[in-house]
């Protein structure tokens, strides 16, 4: 980076900085992963340079040869990974890429249906907040009472509301999902269902999650979580998708643009070809399987401490953890945690009454520490780490409804967090464990 060093010496410098703070400790926000060296280079390319509104073959601007070459070995190579026959390699993000869909398939006003943000769904799921819980009618279904999805009742909610697109796949669930179920569900309503699973992408392709394709019309992911690439979304549609409505495909462009976006990131595109081409690989199978084993290791050893697992454990790459048994807020515990080198985020849980930003629970992830070469073996220190921690700031709760208190006692508690020894001491072994396992 001497280019970026002489030109702008203090980006350079934070670049540096965060380069340093991945390296020197334990990432666990089970949304986010290392991309490779290649990735990387990718993304830095002259790719950056190009316009490029349109899609192969058809583009507003000249000069697109080479562009076309890559979009078109990307949306290839993710047709063959996921044997879909349709993909779209343009979105930005996962969002852009939800709204696509119900641009797509929805008119304004109808109603979409998934899991409430509360249960673990997504804010793109219909969320009042959200793009889609402006523009279209929403309806939320929620977890059982053992914090898993109870399908029977799921079916009944379905019926009853009718919605137009029926979506599962989801950011806070730590088990499996059965798409079969859903795809019986979706056929009796009559209407569309989208599997969005962006954070189950890689142990899809892994083989150690089951995969939505024959059962969904159209599914979503990001890029940048299991399967460990850039920042980016894929839309695809399915054989069954096809089947519903031959336009998919059509109305999908049409919805990105003009839709949503003007011109794609070509360099972004690019990478993600490269994600795919490293996800076929025997090796990242071998991967997606080591993910999943760390994280059952991970439960194991948190559960050994008295923690209280949403759902009591995880098939995947996640653990959500209930805090109120600890006496602990959700967000002072990640505080705590991440000056105990540990990075991860607070989250809300099944029947949590504190507001977002105060969340009662935790989520953690193992992609990017089994990334970096983290086995089994390596989780029993992670989750006696993660008690000590947590065994600092015990107490420190926050109440739900006096906002005046609540900020007091977050002033003084990270005050307190700040000067805590024992967490500064707990980060510095931290460290020294982490330099072990270096960054790709």
């Amino acid at each position: 980076m001497q280019h970026l060093k002489k030109t702008d010496p203090q980006i350079y410098k934070l670049v540096k900085q965060e380069e340093k703070r991945q390296k020197e400790v334990l990432e666990m926000i089970a949304s986010e992963n290392y991309a490779s060296s290649a990735v990387i280079e990718a993304l830095g390319t002259v790719l950056t340079n190009k316009y490029s509104e349109g899609f192969p073959g058809k583009r507003y601007y000249q000069g697109n040869a080479n562009i076309d070459d890559i979009e078109s070995l990307a949306q290839s190579r993710a047709q063959k990974l996921f044997g879909v026959p349709y993909v779209n390699v343009q979105a930005l993000s996962g969002a852009p890429a939800n709204s696509a869909v119900y641009f797509a398939v929805l008119k304004n006003g109808e109603k979409l249906m998934g899991l409430a943000l509360t249960s673990g769904g997504h804010i793109t799921h219909g969320h009042k907040l959200g793009l889609s819980g402006r523009l279209f009618t929403f309806a939320h279904y929620t977890l059982g009472r053992d914090g898993t999805l109870d399908y029977d009742e799921i079916e009944k909610q379905v019926l009853k509301e009718k919605p137009a697109l029926l979506i599962c796949g989801y950011t806070a669930y730590p088990r499996k999902i059965n798409f079969k179920r859903f795809g019986d569900i979706a056929d009796k309503a009559g209407c569309y269902l989208m599997a969005d699973v962006s954070h189950i992408t890689g142990l899809i392709v892994s083989g150690v999650h089951p995969s939505p394709v024959p059962y969904a019309h159209i599914i979503t992911t990001t890029t940048h979580k299991t399967l460990r690439g850039p920042r980016g979304a894929l839309i695809l549609v399915t054989a069954k998708g096809l089947k519903k409505n031959p336009d998919l495909p059509k109305n999908i462009e049409t919805a990105i643009i003009p839709g949503l976006q003007g011109g794609p990131h070509d360099n972004q595109t690019a990478a993600i070809a490269v994600a795919l081409k490293e996800a076929a690989t025997p090796k990242f199978k071998k991967y997606g399987e080591q993910i999943v084993v760390n994280a059952k290791a991970l439960a194991e050893g948190l559960r050994s401490y008295g923690f209280e697992l949403v759902s009591g454990g995880t098939d995947n790459h996640l653990i959500l953890i209930d805090l109120r048994n600890k006496k602990v807020n959700g967000r002072i515990a990640a505080i705590a945690l991440e000056k105990a080198g540990i990075v991860l985020n607070y989250n809300g849980v099944p029947g949590d009454n504190m507001p977002p930003l105060y969340s009662s629970g935790i989520r953690l992830g193992t992609p990017a520490i089994t990334t970096r070469g983290l086995k089994e073996r390596d989780m029993k220190r992670v989750a006696t780490w993660y008690n000590d921690a947590i065994a600092e700031v015990e107490g420190m709760e926050l109440p739900a409804e006096d906002k005046v208190k609540r900020s007091e006692l977050m002033k003084k508690y990270r005050v307190e967090i700040a000067k805590n020894r024992k967490l500064a001491a707990i980060g510095k072994e931290v460290k020294a464990f982490a330099s072990k396992f270096p960054l790709p």
